[in-house]
């Protein structure tokens, strides 16, 4: 585990998006209620996230080559609360919505708002910039808001100065360098196929859709698959459905790498490629070996040399190293804590990424995201399109989904 208080290699991936190297993300939790939710519950729930792991920003190393560090911060945006009810049909534009202006250096970081529905209910957004969590993380940061106690004590101890993190940053960096040039001139690391020019609308679209843990498990199984390799399969047939001319499929695949929950950005990729002769079967042997191998470092070199060298030098370095056509994360089972908000029983506990301030210019290779969250009896799936030549509007990309569901057995509802 990294020292308490300096951000990882991944952090500074996702804090370099926030200054235009990179595909723009945040972290987004949705909790949809059956019921009117009260104004002064979510207030309480504001105040304790701001005290919470969330309430920190990036703070700049005073020394060259060590590591941005995390300092403790109160600021928050208010709570954002609309009593006029919105049109359920609107719910996801709302949603893509709520990821603006996010800053974990300058800025707050994190985002709580809520909307009634014109269905009676309510629909709540907690936003996050990727660099204070993953999606997993985000999770755990509001079991802590609603007394989980899920979390691993974070430690008060002073971490190493300034001085002392450069020196051990650039040993590591100088000793594995020497090794991987000795081992010969590295190779050039992955890039991002290029993207066709696209007009200049709303670029992703987005749509979740809730299925029965046990019609999925019945599903998978009918296919000597699990509920992850179905998951992949789903996925990769919308893209084909969606109009994906190529054979294969190449997916991204993070891994959780945490040994105790903490808040954090606690991760790493790997991938495997599907054809279309693949189903859930294949693409689980495919998967569990996998999972025995991470997307290495540029070129071999270690990973530490991103976090020394200028920011534009390191994103050249590291761009589209981790995208693919596809991108299936498996957040996992949510905490129980989810499951309502004081007396307010959820329908429906969503977990995903949003891309706001994303331009035609910085589309990356990724067509599809999906992300699978488990909490109670059902499986939330949710679903962004990076392609807006092929998928024009949520409600398209929802049709292309339940199709796909329906194709392979698994009544699903729309949110």
């Amino acid at each position: 585990m990294r020292p308490t208080g300096r951000l990882s290699v991944v952090d500074e991936i996702f804090l370099r998006t926030h200054r235009g190297l990179g595909t723009p993300i945040a972290l987004q939790g949705l909790w949809r209620t059956a019921e009117r939710i009260d104004p002064a519950l979510l207030h309480e729930v504001h105040a304790v996230l701001r005290t919470g792991p969330l309430g920190r920003r990036v703070v700049r190393p005073r020394v060259p080559g060590a590591r941005r560090s995390w300092q403790p911060n109160t600021r928050a945006y208010p709570l954002v609360f609309t009593d006029q009810p919105l049109s359920t049909a609107a719910l996801m534009a709302w949603a893509d919505a709520q990821g603006a202006d996010l800053d974990p250096e300058f800025g707050p970081g994190w985002r709580l708002a809520a909307t009634a529905l014109d269905d009676g209910g309510s629909l709540v957004s907690l936003t996050c910039s990727h660099s204070l969590a993953d999606g997993r993380a985000l999770a755990l940061a509001v079991d802590d808001a609603l007394g989980g106690g899920s979390l691993t004590a974070s430690s008060s101890a002073v971490f190493e100065s300034d001085w002392a993190d450069a020196r051990s940053q650039w040993s590591i960096v100088l000793r594995g360098t020497a090794r991987a040039l000795r081992r010969g001139i590295p190779d050039q690391p992955h890039q991002a196929m290029g993207r066709e020019a696209v007009p200049a609308r709303s670029l992703t679209h987005g749509a979740i859709l809730q299925c029965a843990i046990a019609d999925w498990d019945r599903a998978a199984a009918a296919q000597n698959g699990t509920a992850n390799s179905l998951f992949i399969a789903l996925i990769a047939n919308m893209l084909w459905a969606s109009g994906f001319q190529r054979e294969t499929i190449d997916a991204s695949l993070p891994v959780d790498t945490r040994d105790e929950p903490r808040v954090d950005n606690d991760l790493s990729m790997t991938d495997i490629t599907i054809d279309r002769t693949d189903t859930p079967s294949t693409i689980r042997a495919k998967s569990r070996a996998a999972y025995e191998r991470r997307m290495s470092s540029p070129g071999g070199m270690p990973e530490q040399l991103l976090q020394v060298i200028p920011d534009r030098w390191a994103y050249a370095l590291s761009k589209g190293a981790g995208e693919r056509d596809i991108l299936c994360s498996n957040i996992g089972t949510l905490p129980d804590t989810l499951r309502t908000l004081g007396p307010h029983r959820c329908l429906g506990v969503a977990a995903r990424a949003i891309h706001p301030g994303l331009t035609a210019a910085r589309l990356p290779r990724t067509r599809l995201s999906g992300y699978l969250c488990r909490i109670g009896d059902d499986y939330i799936l949710s679903l962004v399109s990076l392609d807006p030549s092929a998928i024009e509007s949520s409600t398209a990309l929802a049709d292309l989904a339940q199709k796909a569901m329906l194709t392979a057995g698994l009544p699903a509802r729309t949110w």
